[in-house]
């Protein structure tokens, strides 16, 4: 499962510590083991259920580009603020990886192979289900704070530098699709 957890998220490679690579791979191999989406859905299904079927912007490209912003802005923070303002890449990079894992648990397949979401995603959101499945693998604090915070959730706490980085990359890849069904 190691494998194919490296074949979709080859950005595990750019976590410096090697505990913090394994317990992230781990959370994504338990994700898989309890979905019934496979890897290869994950390359299919659209990134959200709100924009239709249509959406050729897949949950994996959107969740990479989520990490590869996340990345580049992170660094911006540690080379332009001169030490008063940082981010720890380990940790952003670990977060944005795994900030949707627990839609993992949230959908469910129809039999034409149409992501809907589950009974469970109508109870938990994926917030929720990623942060239990995170801690599960033993994730620090601060990353299963990046999950816990990326969504709309994370209005209600204090986030951290990493926690504004990854939110807001998700956000800004996220909104322009959700207003295009606004404008229509």
């Amino acid at each position: 499962m190691t494998q194919e957890v490296y074949k979709l998220w080859p950005e595990l490679n750019w976590i410096e510590d090697e505990g913090l690579r394994n317990v992230t791979t781990k959370t994504w191999e338990l994700a898989l083991e309890k979905s019934v989406l496979t890897p290869d859905d994950l390359n299919r299904i659209p990134f959200t259920l709100l924009c239709g079927p249509d959406l050729k912007v897949t949950f994996m490209d959107h969740k990479r580009s989520v990490v590869h912003i996340a990345r580049d802005a992170g660094q911006k923070i540690n080379d332009m603020y001169h030490g008063e303002l940082t981010c720890d890449m380990d940790v952003v990079i670990a977060g944005a990886i795994l900030a949707d894992v627990g839609k993992l648990l949230e959908y469910e397949l129809e039999a034409n192979g149409k992501a809907i979401q589950g009974n469970y995603g109508k109870y938990v959101r994926h917030p929720f289900s990623g942060v239990s499945l995170a801690e599960a693998c033993g994730v620090p604090a601060e990353v299963c704070h990046i999950i816990a915070a990326h969504a709309g959730e994370g209005n209600m706490v204090k986030r951290t530098t990493e926690a504004y980085v990854v939110h807001h990359a998700d956000f800004m890849t996220f909104l322009p699709f959700k207003e295009r069904l606004v404008v229509k």
